[in-house]
């Protein structure tokens, strides 16, 4: 037989795109059209079915960047059209075939209840089927002329990402809006020659099947009157059903498939615009499933079910109805899909908590997975953090973006820092947005990892990323390929039951021990600094209000625990840990806003915090440690003059027993305190620290040494640091003033201040406080650079294998050398509080304030001496998608800490970020908790969420050892239980003597809920 390929393929394909596509809708007529652009930012309804509309033509320019405009449409179905199936097609002007950056809309009948939205691949809106004639058609359209924020595939800047800059010029034409006649024979032969072509492309030559069906589709060709495609569309299906009708091998791969729409909460858009993604996106899901009984839609983000129900109540009434049905499926359990490395522990835990309880109470489903495909990489705390929260599984996919290292597994076990294990499977079909073409099919089973052990995968499908969601064509090629011979077999089902299914076949499935680290977008560590410093510093108010609120709920008569304040704050610090928004990946109206925001919520917080300790009774002044340690620390008084203060973990002390401590000594460029001796140089840097108590140089060469690289990533600016960022740089050397400005004997301090770049200037204070080894270097940085990034490098005379950094409710351990391609790729990571590196008997830790990444290095000196470098990322300038990004001032504060154990940068960490707080307050209430024993750490103290008066505390093992200790109350204790992180019993706690012992493996998280007595 001749090879003609070539010849079939591109005659189907023209067929296909010319004539069979275009004939799909019969016949049209034009509804009218008239227009309304409305002010400022969206509308009501109400508002905008009162305003006043214009006649609008098509062809007619319409929409400036982020702004609304409402169309009135009405038209009347054509009495010769009863019978058949007519929607209303439009084309707002389209561009491209994405639906989540650019124009959307969202149709409502004139009573305002939403009926579905239109976007690129989505333009229809059924009307009747079948129809009747002479019936009226009246809508109001909501339509969003959002800016194609990607129109230069991030080649360019923009000022499209924030309104203030975007300009008012109209950014779309209309196109079209009709009422159609959708001939259902085309559509499906459509549908049919899509599912065959792709298939036949992605099979071998060798194959017979792919021969097969190349000559059944040039025998239907053969079938075809493109002069008459409706008149002849059923003669084609019937050549091509006996190819269609071939059933799958016996062992071919199941894949299985759950509707899915990824929304980010915020990245390309503002918050506003995901309210109304929403919206839209739902509102075609419940269309379809109502179109489709064998539909089903995983949703997760209960952030954005609440904005649903809050704005759009008919959408929210079809939501739950889908859900009653089976057809809608709640994941997820989080608040948001929240960035996998840089939101605390507490934090990760409210996630959880707040997500699966939302589900709880308005749906009565208790998730059982946590959904997460898109975030920049995975902390090693989840495993234990999900089982905590009563889930069995986790699904992520963003690994797959791996820049060197291919990820080895699909369906394993993944293991966190305490051993936890939770069953994760990462879909080969290597997307969250699947279509099911023959290629994505193709890819699911070549890339597939576990064949031999297991035989199925989950493909999530339907647009995403900025909503969309399945369309019925997807649907429609998932039916031809649920049992068809060359292709995985699909099945649409619920992923608790693939899951179930998955690990029923493979339960022995390897084992991935540690973090998920994504080798890619390391940049969002440190992009957008005001952001992550905004995240950092309401993470520890929250913590502060919620342990003074719990102590004058305890101790003050009168006093009201503010739950719903609390509640509230917790959950605008949640939204903002969505992974676009804390990673600093979204447009400037995100990060301007999130600003604002982390602002509002401070000062709720100040007060609440304020009105706590106002609560416990007026008096003397006294000094409050949030910190889970005591603390000996110099604390300025109201008046501005330090004083030396002893405080217990969770307590308070007066100041009036302040007592001396030795003095610190300033000499020229010397501080010294008995602990620690720093030298700065002439250059600014740190010349040498000596610490004292070990008689040893602590630096191996300059320290603090402040370094400008150049960083322009290959892609994806605000998210990437690539490897070539470390070959170009200028270190600053040259200050341009060096002066003491504290010679206080409980705080010396020297300031440097530098120029450099495009006018840019670094402050740095260094200060050495009485009876502390830290030193800090209180930071100000007004940033004006360009695509550079700024670090600050510790070369420390120690031979470290790794270095430990701080993650959530525990800590990492990263090799120091680069013997694999594995630890190579980890040229930048993140961390929390601190980094800690040691050789035997000796570590020294770096600690922040409110930054995340850094890199860590290791040399060996000509003396045979091992340099161990700590570079914190301080700031970024990256241009795209935010032109401005960190571009003005920067306020912060990191550390270095000689001498220090595991145990002791902990407590620092937690110094540094918990400031002790002067205030008036009479006599000392009993700190609420208190514990005895080394090693175990309480990370929360709150009153139970279900108002009953309980305190909840949340600790943990916080050195990587086993700890044993007895947790006191400042309060009679009645009983004691051990519950998960939804606070639900699991077990009594054994009480003896008035407190709770406890017993902790490395790294475990214990959440104990104490009944007063």
């Amino acid at each position: 037989m001749h090879d003609e390929r070539t010849r079939i393929e591109e005659r189907v394909q023209r067929a296909h795109d010319q004539r069979i596509k275009p004939a799909i809708y019969a016949a049209t007529v034009p509804l009218e059209v008239e227009a309304w652009q409305a002010p400022g930012e969206p509308v009501s309804f109400e508002e905008a079915a009162a305003a006043r509309y214009e006649p609008f033509a098509m062809n007619t320019p319409w929409g400036p960047p982020w702004g609304t405009t409402w169309f009135r449409m009405r038209g009347q179905v054509p009495a010769e059209w009863a019978g058949r199936r007519v929607e209303t097609v439009i084309d707002l002007g389209f561009v491209g075939d994405w639906p989540g950056n650019q124009a959307e809309a969202l149709v409502h009948l004139v009573d305002g209840r939403p009926l579905k939205a239109v976007n690129p691949l989505n333009q229809y809106v059924p009307v009747a089927n079948p129809a009747v004639g002479g019936e009226q058609i009246d809508y109001l359209v909501e339509a969003a002329s959002n800016p194609d924020i990607l129109k230069d595939n991030f080649s360019r800047t923009t000022p499209m990402g924030d309104k203030l800059t975007a300009g008012s010029a109209p950014l779309y034409t209309f196109q079209r809006a009709d009422l159609a006649i959708l001939d259902e024979e085309v559509f499906h032969l459509d549908l049919d020659l899509q599912v065959l072509r792709g298939l036949m492309v992605h099979l071998p030559d060798h194959e017979p099947r792919r021969h097969e069906i190349l000559h059944a589709l040039d025998r239907a060709m053969d079938a075809l009157d493109l002069d008459d495609v409706a008149g002849t569309a059923a003669a084609v299906r019937e050549v091509l059903a006996p190819v269609l009708a071939r059933p799958a091998h016996a062992s071919a791969h199941t894949v299985s498939g759950v509707g899915h729409a990824h929304i980010d909460s915020a990245w390309l858009w503002p918050i506003r615009e995901t309210k109304r993604k929403t919206s839209r996106t739902f509102s075609n899901v419940t269309a379809l499933a109502d179109e489709y009984d064998d539909f089903i839609f995983a949703c997760s983000q209960a952030q954005q079910y609440e904005w649903v129900r809050d704005n759009y109540p008919h959408v929210w009434a079809r939501i739950q109805e889908s859900v009653k049905k089976g057809q809608w499926a709640p994941v997820g359990g989080m608040w948001v899909e929240a960035d996998g490395n840089l939101p605390g522990g507490e934090a990760m835990a409210r996630q959880l908590i707040h997500g699966k309880r939302f589900f709880i109470e308005h749906f009565g489903i208790e998730t059982k997975g946590v959904w997460l495909p898109d975030s920049f990489g995975y902390t090693a705390a989840y495993p234990q953090l999900a089982k905590l929260a009563g889930n069995e599984w986790f699904l992520t996919q963003k690994i797959s973006w791996n820049q060197t290292n291919k990820f080895p597994h699909h369906t394993f076990w993944w293991e966190g820092i305490d051993g936890t294990r939770i069953y994760t499977h990462f879909p080969p079909v290597d997307t969250y947005n699947a279509r099911f073409s023959g290629e994505e099919m193709d890819r699911a089973v070549r890339n597939y990892s576990e064949k031999g052990g297991g035989t199925r995968s989950l493909a999530p499908f339907g647009w995403g990323d900025g909503g969309g969601g399945p369309t019925r064509e997807i649907m429609e090629r998932a039916r031809r390929l649920a049992d068809l011979e060359g292709s995985p077999k699909v099945v649409i089902e619920h992923p608790d039951d693939f899951f179930a299914q998955a690990r029923a076949e493979y339960p022995d499935a390897p084992v991935w021990v540690g973090e998920l680290y994504l080798e890619l977008h390391r940049a969002t560590y440190t992009s957008q600094a005001r952001t992550k410093q905004g995240n950092r510093r309401s993470e520890h108010k929250l913590r502060e209000a919620e342990l003074w609120a719990t102590t004058a709920a305890l101790h003050a008569p009168g006093y009201a625990y503010p739950y719903e304040k609390l509640d509230r704050l917790w959950k605008t610090v949640l939204l903002h840990q969505f992974h676009d928004i804390l990673p600093g990946s979204s447009i400037a109206w995100v990060h301007r806003e999130a600003e604002a925001e982390y602002a509002r919520v401070a000062e709720e917080l100040e007060a609440l915090t304020a009105e706590a300790v106002a609560a416990l009774g007026a008096g003397s002044s006294r000094v409050f440690n949030t910190s889970p340690y005591d603390r000996s620390e110099v604390v300025r008084t109201s008046a501005g003059t330090p004083a030396f203060v002893e405080v217990p973990a969770n307590g308070s002390a007066p100041l009036a027993d302040a007592r001396p401590a030795q003095p610190v000594t300033v000499s020229g460029r010397l501080l010294d305190n008995g602990l620690v001796r720093v030298t700065v140089a002439e250059d600014g840097t740190l010349e040498s620290v000596l610490d004292l108590r070990a008689g040893r140089e602590v630096l191996a060469s300059a320290g603090n040494l402040l370094r400008l690289h150049t960083d322009l990533p290959n892609y994806w600016d605000a998210w990437d640091i690539d490897s070539h960022y470390k070959n170009r740089y200028t270190d600053l050397l040259e200050a341009t003033a060096i002066e003491v400005v504290s010679e206080d004997p409980l705080e010396g301090a020297i300031r440097v201040t530098r120029s450099f770049g495009k006018g840019s200037k670094i402050t740095q204070t260094i200060s050495v406080r009485a009876d502390s080894p830290r030193i800090d270097f209180a930071t100000e940085i007004d940033w004006h650079e360009a695509e550079k990034i700024l670090k600050a490098a510790f070369p420390v005379d120690v031979r470290a294998a790794h270095s430990s950094a701080e993650i959530q409710f525990g800590h990492v351990q990263r090799p120091t050398h680069t013997n694999t391609t594995w630890e190579s790729a980890r040229f930048e990571v993140s961390g929390h509080r601190w980094v800690h590196l040691a050789e035997p008997g000796y570590g020294v830790a770096v600690l922040n304030d409110s930054t995340y990444g850094h890199d860590v290095s290791r040399t060996v000196r000509e003396d045979g001496g091992t340099t161990t470098t700590v570079r914190l990322s301080l700031v970024r300038a990256p241009r795209i998608p935010d032109p401005e990004a960190d571009q003005g001032k920067h306020r912060f504060t990191y550390s270095l800490l000689p001498g220090a154990s595991i145990d002791e940068t902990v407590a620092e960490g937690y110094s540094l970020n918990l400031p002790l707080r002067v205030a008036d307050a009479a006599g000392a209430p009993e700190p609420v908790v208190s514990v005895e024993g080394q090693g175990v750490t309480v990370e929360a103290v709150k009153l139970a969420d279900d108002a009953s008066g309980d305190v909840v505390v949340r600790l943990y093992e916080s050195g990587g050892g086993r700890a044993q200790g007895v947790l006191r109350t400042g309060f009679p204790l009645a009983g004691a239980q051990v519950t998960d992180l939804l606070e639900r019993p699991l077990e009594d706690a054994a009480v003896e003597d008035g407190g709770v012992r406890v017993s902790l493996r490395p790294f475990q998280v214990l959440t104990l809920r104490l009944r007063r007595g």
